[in-house]
């Protein structure tokens, strides 16, 4: 069983994924569920914390959890929304804010002699993003901290291990928020920090070893960090009954399917490469919807996965690099209360036709906690700094409906520019990067001859796990080099623009 430490309850905040970040890089094991579905496992937890929320405590659609089983049985934090949440439903008054309180803040009053706050002193900046505040708190609260506009800033419930504050500890821009969280898993719900790659590796070897046994798995390898981990997770645990299977959807980078094939050979997985290019093809022939493209994709994923898997003799499970981020983005798609976001085509099951067990070795860490528990097991460097490739791969890349012509403009553009990031020692900078082909034309000149062809952005960002990003300042001589060789070199190509977005609000692929 993977160690369960901290229960995550979500109400929709678009910062929940962050609580999850901070708890993780403390070296603790927490999990996210939406607060409508709460564990029955609550033992396997020693402490549980409540997200934000964009709702409002005093609306009638409020998250309203049940947490008789929770609340002074096991030590408790309360974030923003949950602050509230506490305080209204225990007597307490919450009422619209004068003002938005949202941005930096910073803590005028600290109760003395609080473990809570050890080591957070008075100015110490937080981070407030709410609309309502708490004008009164519970008779059995105490007042801990407050800033010069939020008086209830932070409080305890006496007689319980129960602690609330307004503002948000994970967010970067509280800067004494990873203490604070600290203080409260470690020094008072007596957390052991045990979660390490290696640690990791070694439950997830035994648990796979308990849950297979000798029976023989079916991999999809994509040459990427999350399934080439799984692989050798996977390898490490049954050995020779891993069957791996490299699928060309037709939609990989340039010339990706045969490097792909060559990269694995000397790492001892048994790897069969599948060229299904046709097949993907002609399926999403006259599709342009993002949605509809990802389901197709993912269909037909599992139909030639089908087929593979029944040219291996009593093969029973089908692994999936699936990741944290994944399945967070998809819980609406099973009830959570966070908004779908996009569908992702390997998370929600297999159908009923494939007689195939799914397992995901990953499905509960972060990308670059993949990074490091491949690196714990000595996978080469240079394939784990490889930037992160979408499943569905250059299909929503390309908006609108997808040709072989347009696959193979994209291809070329995308190679130009991962290479001219490379060349420049910019690639190892940037987390993701990739090109965009749009569905327009604009009218250019080339010689003394109009053209009117199509237009792609180029897309580069830092992250941490894809959660949020940033986009990069990639330096003008890169781009403008970039663009001329882009336009000189892929007939159909007339203009080249860069996306300067955030995620949020924009994500990081386009569809």
């Amino acid at each position: 069983m993977q160690q369960h430490n901290v229960l995550i309850l979500d109400f929709g905040s678009q910062y929940t994924q962050l609580i999850a970040r901070r708890v993780r890089e403390l070296n603790i094991y927490c999990e996210i569920h939406p607060y409508n579905k709460i564990p029955q496992n609550l033992n396997d937890f020693k402490a549980v914390i409540l997200s934000g929320s964009p709702s409002s405590v005093r609306s009638e659609e409020a998250p309203h959890p049940d947490l008789s089983e929770i609340r002074g049985k096991k030590p408790l934090l309360a974030v923003c929304y949950g602050a509230q949440y506490l305080a209204h439903f225990s007597g307490g008054l919450v009422a619209p804010s004068n003002t938005r309180e949202y941005g930096r803040a910073n803590l005028s009053f600290i109760k003395d002699g609080e473990q809570f706050l050890n080591g957070i002193s008075e100015g110490s900046q937080v981070w407030m993003s709410h609309s309502d505040t708490i004008k009164e708190l519970p008779e059995n609260a105490v007042l801990l901290a407050s800033t010069k506009d939020v008086e209830n800033a932070a409080y305890k419930i006496e007689g319980e291990t129960t602690f609330a504050i307004q503002f948000h500890p994970e967010v970067y821009h509280s800067t004494d928020g990873t203490l604070l969280l600290k203080n409260f898993l470690v020094d008072i719900a007596n957390i052991e920090q045990n979660w390490t790659p290696n640690s990791f590796v070694e439950s997830t070897v035994s648990d796979l070893k308990e849950k297979i046994g000798d029976d023989k798995v079916i991999l999809g390898l994509s040459g990427g960090v999350d399934s080439t981990v799984a692989g050798v997770l996977l390898h490490k645990a049954i050995g020779d009954n891993l069957h791996c299977i490299f699928v060309n959807n037709g939609l990989l980078r340039k010339d990706e399917f045969k490097s792909v094939l060559q990269q694995y050979e000397g790492m001892g997985l048994n790897v069969k490469g599948v060229d299904a290019s046709e097949r993907f093809l002609n399926a999403l022939e006259g599709i342009s919807d993002p949605e509809t493209k990802r389901k197709t994709i993912g269909r037909v994923f599992i139909e030639v996965f089908d087929d593979e898997a029944a040219k291996v003799e009593n093969a029973k499970w089908l692994a999936q690099g699936t990741i944290y981020p994944d399945v967070i983005e998809s819980v609406s798609v099973n009830g959570g209360p966070s908004a779908t976001i996009k569908s992702h085509h390997n998370v929600g099951g297999l159908p009923d036709f494939m007689k195939l067990q799914v397992v995901e070795p990953l499905r509960m860490i972060f990308k670059d906690e993949v990074r490091r528990v491949g690196a714990s097991m000595g996978i080469d460097k240079e394939l784990l700094g490889r930037h992160p490739f979408p499943g569905p791969g250059l299909a929503i890349r390309i908006l609108g409906d997808i040709t072989s012509e347009k696959v193979r403009i994209l291809q070329e553009v995308d190679a130009i520019f991962i290479n001219g990031l490379k060349e420049y020692g910019l690639y190892d900078k940037v987390w993701q990067a990739g090109a965009i082909l749009l569905p327009v034309n604009s009218v250019g000149v080339m010689g003394d001859e109009r053209t009117y062809e199509k237009v792609v952005a180029l897309r580069a960002v830092e992250s941490t796990d894809g959660m949020t990003a940033d986009w990069v300042n990639l330096p003008y001589e890169f781009l403008q080099n970039i663009s001329n060789k882009i336009i000189n070199n892929v007939k159909g190509v007339n203009r080249v623009v860069y996306d300067i977005s955030s995620k949020p609000p924009a994500t990081i692929e386009w569809e």
